[in-house]
């Protein structure tokens, strides 16, 4: 069983990490989302860390439960705007039109995940293998249920992270080929996401909420898989 774990890695666009069976099976980078999705040929799930279903008012649902989940590691989980804030010019508009719509603005981190939110909001419409998760979330079931001490840009949080993968089976290599220009967090995150894939495959992921939202657009539901 062949699947896919993706994670934004900034410019140089997305990097995935490939499982057989569970086990590392190799690291790809492309510029475009589709692209690597593509070169990885015919796996039999996609996770990929980014926000995928909007809602046409107030929070989505699954944001708000992730939170919940992730005690010290609440912040990881950034609150998405409703669908028509994400259609505004620029983010003084998508604040404004994100306080009307949920009674808060959205936030410049937020905001700044626009281009690659789209892109993987179309790749997850065309694509019933691509589902959203969230690595905080991968680690907190790795960790039996526990929100990691360390956040992932730290010398332990990232020792962590690996040692949590390796114990459940995934081993990263020294040498990943080329995923070896990534920084660190970003290859960790996208294993994560693979490990999630993993499970998604088999039939064994928990989700956030329980109960998932229609999308905006009525296709899809939203719920982040871990």
């Amino acid at each position: 069983m062949d699947v896919l774990g993706i994670d934004a890695c900034g410019k140089q666009g997305w990097v995935g990490i490939r499982l057989t069976d569970g086990a590392y099976a190799g690291s790809l980078v492309a510029v475009s989302l589709d692209t690597l999705i593509e070169r990885a040929g015919a796996v039999e799930t996609v996770a990929v860390d980014m926000p995928l279903g909007l809602v046409e008012k107030g929070w989505r649902a699954a944001d708000l439960a992730a939170k919940a989940l992730l005690g010290t590691r609440r912040s990881s989980v950034f609150l998405i705007a409703p669908r028509p804030a994400w259609q505004e010019p620029d983010y003084v508009a998508a604040a404004n039109r994100c306080q009307e719509l949920t009674g808060s603005r959205l936030s410049q981190q937020a905001w700044a995940l626009a281009p690659k939110l789209f892109e993987a909001r179309a790749c997850w419409l065309a694509d019933e293998r691509i589902h959203e998760v969230h690595p905080e979330l991968s680690f907190y079931s790795l960790a039996g249920g526990v929100p990691l001490m360390y956040a992932k840009k730290t010398w332990r949080g990232q020792n962590l992270r690996r040692a949590l993968l390796a114990e459940s089976g995934l081993v990263l290599p020294d040498e990943l080929g080329e995923a070896n220009r990534i920084a660190v967090d970003d290859v960790l995150d996208a294993a994560a996401a693979a490990w999630s894939a993993h499970r998604i495959a088999l039939g064994i992921a928990e989700r956030v909420p329980t109960v998932p939202e229609p999308d905006a657009e009525g296709r899809r539901l939203i719920e982040i898989r871990y």
